[in-house]
């Protein structure tokens, strides 16, 4: 057994001054805790003014709409007296709840059907990549089961593929990090030069992955301004997915199928650069302001030992040995250096 005494000296260091580990603390509570309950009130804030300003800009637009298809029902009404009021009303909720599944009652409205190859593999796509449209659902008992089964394992699949993409992306990124660093960081901070790279890759997936999108499906669209174009590209990428614009549901539309295919290969490609966005943004100490949040930024320590096992580990180090030979065949003995001749623990 280890002596009192011994064991005292083991653990002196914790009594010693500067050495104890400090605990940050506001209102006797940790500062993490404090920060993380003043984000939260902050996020619920932010949450309940958007609520604000969405119904403060979107109620008006309801009641005129709702006072335009009264005025439609009552004209109805009164232009075929035979029909009573209640048998509308019932048509109309069997209507509804039929478009919301997809199936429109109109016979002027053609888009073909909607579990066609091209529209399936859309749908596919929407569902393993979480944007979930909603404008079309599976019917069938079957169809809701497998798209459990089906979204359970290809959602992970489709989080691995584009997570192998971003790090391809990454390597060209860092590349141009690098360079950047070359060419200005004499000259600048490296916060200002990460900060550079960040806006420049921001500008390119801007461009490639909502400004050029929208271009093209505000061309072939109808109906669709520029703005509902870019409206649909980031509702989409981001993967709120609300469903009020799709492209390729217009009547008469010709390739539709590979339209479908084609948007589902933009959805595809808009992620990776989205994730690879964010990825570059996280890469940035400065920004990831979430560390705040942890217990692991309330403790302080002098401690060296301490400050290294709590820091960031570092990556080994690998080295590929290889056989040097003298002229004669003979190995050659390599002559360590001083950090590896010298003990770990110093003289015994």
């Amino acid at each position: 057994m280890t002596p009192p005494d011994a064991k005292a000296s083991a653990y002196s260091w914790l009594d010693e001054p500067g050495q104890r580990a400090h605990v940050r603390r506001c209102l006797c509570v940790r500062r993490s805790s404090c920060l993380l309950a003043c984000y939260t009130a902050f996020y619920l804030l932010y949450v309940a003014l958007g609520a604000l300003v969405f119904s403060y800009l979107e109620q008006p637009a309801e009641m005129i709409l709702k006072e335009q298809l009264t005025r439609d029902i009552q004209l109805f009404l009164s232009s075929y007296q035979c029909v009573p009021e209640t048998a509308l009303e019932d048509l109309i909720q069997e209507v509804v709840i039929a478009n919301n599944r997809g199936v429109s009652a109109s016979s002027n409205v053609s888009t073909g059907p909607n579990w066609s190859f091209g529209q399936s593999f859309f749908f596919s796509t929407t569902v393993v990549t979480t944007i979930g449209y909603g404008h079309v659902t599976p019917l069938s008992e079957g169809g809701k089961v497998f798209c459990i089964a089906f979204a359970l394992i290809g959602i992970p699949l489709t989080l691995v593929m584009l997570s192998a993409f971003v790090e391809k992306l990454m390597v060209l990124s860092t590349a141009a990090l690098q360079w950047l660093n070359g060419r200005l960081g004499h000259a600048h901070p490296p916060l200002t030069v990460r900060l550079l790279h960040l806006a420049l890759v921001g500008a390119l997936v801007v461009g490639l992955a909502f400004l050029a999108p929208a271009a093209v499906f505000w061309m072939l669209e109808e109906g669709w301004t520029f703005l509902d174009s870019v409206y649909y590209c980031f509702i989409s990428l981001t993967t709120v997915g609300l469903g009020d614009y799709i492209p390729g549901d217009r009547p008469g539309l010709t390739y539709r199928a590979l339209y479908k295919l084609a948007t589902a290969g933009y959805l595809l490609v808009g992620l990776v650069m989205m994730m690879w966005l964010l990825t570059v943004f996280a890469e940035i100490p400065q920004l990831n302001f979430g560390i705040l949040f942890l217990h692991q930024s309330d403790e302080t320590t002098s401690d060296p030992e301490k400050m290294r096992l709590s820091g960031p580990a570092a990556a080994p180090q690998y080295t590929q040995q290889t056989d040097s030979l003298r002229a004669d065949g003979r190995p050659v003995q390599q002559t360590p250096s001083p950090l590896e001749a010298a003990p770990p623990h110093g003289p015994r």
